[in-house]
């Protein structure tokens, strides 16, 4: 499952030597090397450790009365000076918040989820005082793999449970399991040898036929060939290059940048620092979202620490590399996620997108040569380093390369981040990793790829999740939000909320975008709405704005300005084209079959149930209810607003919705 919960070696690692020994502001002579490294690699630990996961997710979740409930504990027990406590960020096994592992010396580190203040005292008192864990099994969630550490006998591994065991996790095997502000702990992991190993012996050219090679593209929406930009950058001569990170993070149901770096925002920084050296740029920027103060705090970190570790500043461990990394908080516009809006936005102007070409790799930030990837896609360039383009190549599909993470949510049982080999069904992910749908209800479809994607629907489960097979039935691989719908889902419904999200974030740049997903807006909202409200010949205009329906969506789709624009349409197309038959009940109909559009409801009492008890009546705030005590009522339907109160009050379930 993760580099982490696997067999490592005692040895200490190239990249610990080199500086501790050389660069530590430590000063660490070789004798006290290898004692270092140990308290660094906690698998090899002499000491006891809880580790408490406490990303946005945990926090979420109760995280921060727990961390207060163990710190209390180990006050209590005098148990402060013997055992470490540290925060770490999101495993990725969001639904098993608040987390929370312990390692005992010489055992096996074990992991124990929804830890809430009051399970603290039972499960560290079966561990700390009675060495005895029958008492808290229910709440152990698995043990970690280590060779170098007696395991916990019928106890299952962390790596075999369900949300795991499909699982292949590169850019997310230290999120969790690693103090996320310890740049000791990073460097001791293996951290920053890639990229010492690439100033050292790689030339920038081989760096990009590296990532060519590879076939990693571009995790953040478009799938561009990484190694290919790359190249485009390096051909260009510039007294200035620039290379930006995109952690606008601004799609509904997206998290993975925010869980990275929380939880390894070192392994963002070098990616980072390994194609600032490939292209030759020599400041970088971090467009980040102010809306992930935690993410900032620890990138801000990060940041400082490898500074003072020489790794930033000028002539880089005598490579010639100088760089610089600044944090850019964006202030939440969506439309940022498109890069040349994202460089508007870095140079303090206004966010808007401009016509390409000339693309950033030729004229970019400042009119220079710029690299702007996301951050998923520069947390899997060390691994190429490290391990190789033809290791990273032979994992995934011919066309898409490596592994994907998604954030998975909606009406799932196990949400969380997932990150599954490119050419895994979306069925295994639905199913197998996410446990199937809450409350056992029926699937209905998965929304993939954020605003800017599309719909799947079940017949088509069994699809290979990589960019063409995406694009193939209507959708888009996006940044990578994942959202499980079920039977109560109303598709018309979800196509109105990603349409309201798309023109409350248009730029309002170009006319496409700007008026025609506020006019594909309103025709959805007609289509949604009662017939009582509708006034002199709303009606007729209401069937107007549906014949041309698909054909307004196209014109949008083929003539807006940038690539926010032209998927704007996406999920009313992929809707259209998967669930027809929804829309043409709330067209002609007025009916919403998944139950979920309230103007179009209506509500009915069964006179063979209701017991004239009065209680609707009493809630009712247009009184369309009337009726004697003890006698059946009924509902004016003129009058009634369809608000639900008397369905939520009804004790003989007697108020039927149709």
């Amino acid at each position: 499952m993760s580099s982490s919960i696997k067999k490592i070696p005692v040895e200490v690692s190239a990249s610990f030597q080199e500086m501790f020994l050389k660069n530590s502001p430590l000063h660490t002579t070789e004798v006290e090397l290898e004692t270092l490294y140990k308290k660094y690699r906690r698998e090899i630990s002499d000491r006891d450790v809880i580790f408490l996961g406490a990303g946005t997710c945990g926090l979420a979740a109760g995280a921060g009365k727990t961390l207060k409930a163990i710190k209390k504990y180990l006050q209590d027990k005098a148990l402060e000076d013997r055992v470490e406590v540290v925060e770490v960020g999101c495993i990725g096994a969001c639904f098993a918040e608040p987390m929370v592992d312990i390692k005992l010396q010489g055992r096996r580190r074990l992991s124990f989820q929804q830890v809430t203040e009051e399970k603290v005292a039972d499960i560290l008192d079966a561990l700390f005082t009675k060495n005895n864990i029958a008492p808290v099994l229910k709440h152990i969630f698995g043990q970690f793999e280590d060779e170098h550490a007696l395991p916990w006998e019928n106890l299952p591994s962390v790596s075999e449970h369900p949300f795991f065991k499909k699982q292949r996790r590169f850019v997310l095997d230290q999120c969790g399991v690693i103090n996320p502000v310890s740049i000791e702990e990073y460097i001791a992991h293996g951290g920053y040898q890639a990229f010492l190993r690439t100033i050292h012996t790689i030339t920038p050219s081989n760096i990009c036929d590296m990532v060519e090679k590879s076939g990693l593209r571009g995790r953040g929406g478009g799938g561009f060939p990484t190694g290919k930009k790359w190249k485009l950058a390096l051909a260009n001569s510039a007294d200035q290059k620039y290379i930006i990170c995109n952690a606008d993070e601004g799609d509904p149901g997206a998290f993975m940048d925010r869980a990275v770096i929380e939880g390894d925002p070192h392994k963002l920084l070098e990616g980072l620092l390994i194609g600032a050296y490939a292209i030759g740029a020599s400041k970088a920027y971090i467009y980040i979202r102010a809306e992930y103060p935690l993410a900032v705090k620890n990138l801000t970190q990060a940041i400082n620490d490898a500074k003072k570790y020489k790794l930033l500043g000028e002539n880089i461990y005598g490579s010639g590399l100088d760089l610089d990394v600044i944090i850019k908080m964006g202030a939440g516009a969506f439309v940022c996620g498109e890069e040349t809006a994202l460089i508007h936005s870095i140079e303090g102007k206004r966010g808007m997108p401009r016509p390409r070409p000339p693309y950033p790799a030729a004229s970019g930030l400042f009119k220079k040569p710029t690299i702007i990837n996301n951050v998923e896609t520069f947390a899997n360039i060390p691994l190429i380093i490290s391990r190789g383009h033809e290791f990273f190549s032979a994992i995934g599909t011919s066309n898409s390369k490596g592994t994907k993470v998604f954030a998975l949510s909606g009406k799932i049982k196990r949400t969380g981040l997932v990150e599954i080999p490119m050419g895994t069904t979306l069925r295994e992910i639905v199913f197998e990793i996410g446990g199937g749908i809450e409350h056992d209800y029926k699937f209905k479809a998965v929304q993939i790829g954020g605003p800017s994607g599309g719909c799947i629907p079940e017949e088509k489960l069994d699809i290979e999740i990589d960019y063409e097979s995406l694009k193939a039935v209507g959708a888009m691989m996006g940044s990578g939000g994942l959202v499980v719908m079920d039977e109560h889902t109303c598709m018309v419904d979800v196509a109105k909320f990603f349409m309201d999200f798309i023109q409350r974030e248009s730029c309002g740049k170009c006319i496409p975008c700007r008026e025609g997903t506020k006019s594909m807006l309103e025709i959805l909202k007609a289509i949604t709405q009662n017939r009582k409200h509708e006034k002199e010949n709303e009606t007729l205009v209401r069937f107007q704005g549906i014949m041309n329906f698909e054909r307004l969506a196209q014109v949008i789709k083929d003539t807006s300005l940038c690539g926010l624009g032209q998927t704007a349409p996406n999920p009313i197309l992929s809707t259209l084209r998967w669930f027809r038959d929804e829309y043409e009940a709330h067209i002609y109909d007025r009916k919403c079959p998944a139950g979920a559009c309230q103007e179009l409801l209506s509500y009915s009492i069964d006179k063979e149930k209701c017991k004239g008890c009065t209680l609707c009546m009493k809630v009712c705030a247009v009184n369309a209810i009337s009726g004697e005590r003890k006698q059946a009522h009924s509902i004016d339907q003129e009058k009634c607003i369809l608000c639900g109160a008397c369905f939520r009050s009804c004790k003989f379930a007697a108020i039927k919705v149709s």
